[in-house]
């Protein structure tokens, strides 16, 4: 059951396979593959025609083919990286139409033949293009095109994209805050976060599975929700490679990537903060967005239990604030009216003191 589930999850933000970078390097490697098929049936023909040799042309048909071949295979086995922009597959195009030229031009005195030196050149130029562009495409976040005084790099339109951590998709109230349609800003979620999302639902302990199980669930309802512009990142940056713990790796690819990083996660905020990278911790976010009591006030609230000091009574409004009542035990299960003498905000959260009235005390 949860293979599907992290199946679907995985396949929705990578689309299978179809995403913009990897439908560039397939419509590349098919391109490649007809002009190396192309290529070797001219030879095939130019040697049968001229030479009059049937083995030499299929020699040459096979060549070529077998040349092709092993581009495309030593091309497959890179390390592949997510991205594909048109400028990569510009630079990459002049850089292999240069280098092709210099090695078409080294060929000149070994090839007597005018028609296999065109043959070579044709060769050489689309391999060297098939390499720089797919090495380019592959390798977008690791170089800069850099000017004397002028350097291009990568520019983000609208607001600072936000990394999620794994606690705070196992929480849920991002989601929520999510469907309030607050957030205009690209979310993130590490592809090592998944893994690490995998792992908890993986568990043996039904604790943590079920905690794995939600976050999965949370990345569903955020993927589908058409207001949250949610992606999957594969986190194959230059800086990532010497780092193994998944906190760090999501502090410094934030700071890579210029993103803030959302997490509930105490511990998280404080490396975060000593590194430079901006937090946004749910459960301060929380606490701001409770109520905000004056003393003097009046608040309804239901009294549920009895409080520490004589006569207490405790009970919570809806946002979860605690609310303790002076002589508010005999109204245990009651919901009365008190006035707030004060408010005091704790890191855990807000408390707020009142008392009942006498006539209320009264009536209790």
């Amino acid at each position: 059951m949860l293979p599907r589930w992290l199946h679907g999850v995985w396949s929705n933000f990578t689309g299978d396979g179809t995403s913009s970078g990897n439908m560039v390097l397939y419509l590349l490697r098919g391109c490649f593959g007809a002009i190396i098929i192309g290529t070797a049936w001219l030879a095939s023909d130019y040697f049968n025609r001229v030479y009059n040799d049937d083995t030499l042309a299929i020699l040459a048909f096979v060549a070529i083919l077998t040349v092709g071949s092993l581009v495309v295979a030593g091309d497959l086995l890179l390390r592949s990286k997510q991205i594909t922009t048109i400028s990569a597959v510009y630079f990459g195009l002049l850089m292999g139409l240069l280098l092709g030229t210099l090695f078409s031009t080294a060929l000149e005195p070994l090839v007597s033949d005018k028609q296999v030196l065109q043959f070579l050149r044709l060769l050489l130029t689309v391999i060297c293009c098939y390499v720089s562009i797919s090495v380019l495409v592959q390798t977008k976040d690791e170089f800069r095109f850099i000017i004397p005084y002028v350097e291009f790099s990568k520019q983000v339109k609208g607001g600072r994209p936000l990394v999620l951590d794994t606690s705070v998709i196992i929480d849920g109230r991002i989601a929520d805050i999510c469907d309030t349609g607050i957030i205009d800003t690209k979310m993130v979620v590490p592809r090592f976060v998944l893994q690490e999302l995998q792992g908890i639902a993986d568990s043996s302990d039904k604790i943590k599975r079920n905690r794995g199980r939600r976050g999965l669930d949370m990345l569903k309802r955020m993927q589908t929700n058409p207001r949250v512009d949610l992606q999957m990142h594969e986190a194959n940056l230059v800086e990532l490679r010497d780092v193994h713990k998944v906190d760090e790796r999501l502090v410094v690819m934030a700071k890579a990537l210029g993103a803030r990083v959302v997490t509930n996660d105490f511990n998280l905020n404080k490396i975060a903060q000593l590194q430079g990278v901006e937090v946004i911790n749910l459960n301060e976010l929380s606490n701001a967005l409770k109520l905000v009591a004056l003393p003097g006030e009046g608040l309804r609230v239901r009294i549920v239990k009895q409080g520490d000091q004589i006569g207490q009574g405790v009970g919570y409004l809806d946002d979860g604030t605690m609310v303790v009542v002076e002589q508010g035990r005999p109204a245990i299960g009651q919901e009365v009216v008190i006035t707030v003498t004060s408010v005091l905000q704790t890191p855990a959260g807000r408390m707020i003191f009142g008392r009942m009235d006498s006539r209320a005390v009264a009536e209790a």
